[in-house]
């Protein structure tokens, strides 16, 4: 999941003509005009995603920070435990992501009073593991409780033989399959 959000702003950055610093170095009007659907402006003329980055391990936050596009992001939009969820659907959902959530629905709280007019939320998981699968359907959840009339559309990455890691992914799958219908919008 964070993976490809990593890759979602890296490509959406690049259309909107920023650098890797949030920098803009465009060459159209166009791109400025709807910075602000996924960016904040900061200090210095620079933009900062509106995101926010959940694991139950600093594994992959580690990678993302130090990825081409690392410095974009806010570091308090980074939120993440210690424990990981072993790939266990039931350990995302019910324990270790349950101690996180309320610390990751702060930082959506102030991502989205710093909007003038929040549509929705969109999210990138996987269905695979604990955290994408257990705790990301809790989150999804939790924001449709608070923000029940804002749109929630997410981009679930769902397992495959093929190139599947753990036994166990299908399992988490299916258990994710009915929290995903009941409260987002688009899958």
């Amino acid at each position: 999941g964070n993976q490809i959000g990593a890759a979602f702003w890296q490509t959406i950055s690049g259309e909107h003509g920023l650098d890797s610093n949030g920098v803009y170095n465009g060459t159209s009007e166009l791109q400025l005009e709807r910075m602000s659907v996924y960016f904040n402006e900061a200090s210095g003329n620079k933009y900062v995603p509106r995101a926010v980055l959940v694991d139950l391990e600093p594994g992959t936050m580690d990678a993302v920070r130090a990825g081409p596009f690392g410095q974009l992001f806010r570091p308090d939009n980074f939120v993440f435990g210690q424990s990981g969820a072993g790939n266990n659907w039931a350990k995302g959902h019910y324990t270790e992501g349950a101690e996180l959530v309320d610390q990751v629905l702060d930082v959506v709280r102030r991502e989205a009073e710093g909007c003038d007019c929040l549509q929705g939320f969109q999210i990138t998981h996987s269905l695979g593991g604990g955290t994408g699968a257990g705790m990301g359907t809790l989150l999804i959840s939790k924001i449709r409780e608070e923000f029940p009339d804002r749109m929630m559309a997410t981009f679930s990455v769902v397992p495959s033989p093929k190139v599947s890691d753990t036994v166990v992914e299908p399992y988490n799958a299916t258990l994710s399959v009915h929290q995903l219908v009941e409260n987002s919008d688009e899958t």
